[in-house]
């Protein structure tokens, strides 16, 4: 598919406006929980797989919502849709905060899931029980093509933003064997258990991304972008 594109009108039966919206990320997993979470919206979801020689965003930003807005304003602009980017940091009290934005790669730029759970158990080893609180933080970013940040009047600039915390400790060992990522050493406040022991139900009603993507979904509606379906 060429990087072209835009809002269009489809499927409704109605001739009422479906937006369209472009998932910046090549992650099956991130694109699985998105796809969930926004489900019921009159939303037409593609991902930059859909799309042929993608740019790759460099995440050179300082923060989560620096690099949250890098990656979706990239991608919209070469595709020329509306663009979803999330950003997602664990910070660890222990560790100063690390590894913050740099969750992704901590064992190095080609860690695997597992490769950084086992370097962040590592890494927290002999640490006391109440000494290994954690949050894992997430910023969503819908950077606006220029039909539909017009169809707001004026009202927005063209980046939306959302965020979504979730307070828990770190594990000291594996459990579970759901989710992806830092969900086996995770455990979350309320529930007591790591993500990775939680069904996608059960993570998708309380997780980090979920707050984000129900604050922006809500932000869409209230603003008019989206309906209900």
């Amino acid at each position: 598919m060429p990087g072209v594109g835009g809002s269009a009108e489809t499927g409704t039966g109605s001739g009422r406006r479906v937006m369209k919206v472009v998932l910046a990320t090549h992650n099956r997993d991130k694109v699985k929980e998105i796809r969930r979470i926004l489900a019921g919206l009159d939303l037409e979801m593609t991902t930059v797989d859909d799309y042929d020689d993608v740019p790759e965003p460099v995440e050179d930003g300082e923060t989560l919502t620096d690099n949250a807005i890098i990656k979706a304003r990239e991608i919209r602009d070469f595709t020329g849709v509306s663009a979803i980017a999330d950003d997602t940091g664990l910070e660890v009290d222990a560790l100063n905060g690390a590894p913050g934005i740099y969750a992704a790669r901590f064992a190095g730029e080609d860690a695997s899931y597992e490769d950084n759970c086992n370097k962040l158990i590592h890494d927290m080893d002999g640490v006391e029980a109440g000494q290994r609180g954690a949050a894992f933080k997430t910023v969503i970013a819908l950077a606006l093509n220029p039909e539909d940040r017009n169809g707001l009047g004026g009202k927005m600039g063209d980046v939306m933003l959302a965020e979504g915390i979730l307070h828990g400790t770190v594990a000291t060992s594996r459990r579970g064997v759901g989710g992806f990522g830092y969900d086996p050493v995770f455990v979350d406040n309320a529930t007591g258990k790591s993500l990775a022991e939680l069904t996608p139900e059960e993570k998708n009603s309380s997780s980090h991304r979920y707050r984000a993507l129900v604050e922006m979904r809500e932000l869409m509606l209230r603003l008019g972008l989206v309906s209900e379906i």
